[in-house]
């Protein structure tokens, strides 16, 4: 299992990502993994103990490239309420640019069993601590209200955008999901600014 990062890993987690979009994470095969993915069955396992194991990657590596970008991103605004609406736009691209990945996080993560959902915890809460440094930073800035207790607002925030993502999923994606970010970034920012923030 040491062949992390290599060009037949990736293709396999790719492969992985397609067939689980088609026809959901409980009925997919390895076999059907592999031949997305051009190789032989047996040459999954040399990089996944099995088909749990390449669930819980696939949602690592995505998480892991996604929360180091949006790091980069957040460095480049100045003050929380501007890393506020920079962290809605790109929740929302990461996904809309990649429906499969969106319905593999959003509906097939939701299915799954104890174990997959705590494997991938660790990962999940890398996302959150970025959230957490935001509402801090905010705070300190006295943009956000200091009595709002952070991880009440770090729920507020992901479980906004995680379940407007999922109702895009379920609805078959009738509306540009970008075209949320602006409601949706007023209702977070609105429901943690201090009442003499009145540049909204």
């Amino acid at each position: 299992m040491s062949r992390k990062g290599s060009e037949k890993y990736e293709s396999i987690l790719r492969a992985a990502i397609r067939v689980f979009a088609d026809v959901g994470y409980h009925s997919a095969q390895v076999s059907r993994i592999a031949k997305e993915a051009g190789v032989a069955d047996g040459t999954i396992y040399l990089y996944f103990n099995n088909k749990v194991d390449i669930l819980i990657s696939v949602f690592r590596e995505s998480m892991g490239v996604y929360v180091e970008a949006l790091k980069l991103h957040l460095a480049e605004e100045r003050g929380a309420k501007a890393k506020l609406r920079r962290l809605v736009d790109e929740h929302f691209k990461s996904l809309a640019d990649d429906i499969e990945l969106a319905i593999v996080t959003q509906i097939e993560l939701r299915q799954a069993d104890r174990t997959i959902r705590e494997g991938i915890q660790p990962f999940l809460k890398a996302y959150l601590d970025v959230i957490d440094d935001l509402i801090e930073e905010g705070k300190t800035e006295g943009v956000f209200r200091r009595d709002i207790e952070t991880h009440i607002a770090r729920k507020m925030i992901f479980g906004t955008l995680d379940e407007t993502v999922t109702s895009w999923v379920m609805g078959h994606k009738r509306r540009p999901l970008l075209n949320l970010a602006d409601p949706i970034f007023d209702a977070l920012f609105n429901g943690m600014r201090t009442c003499k923030d009145n540049n909204v």
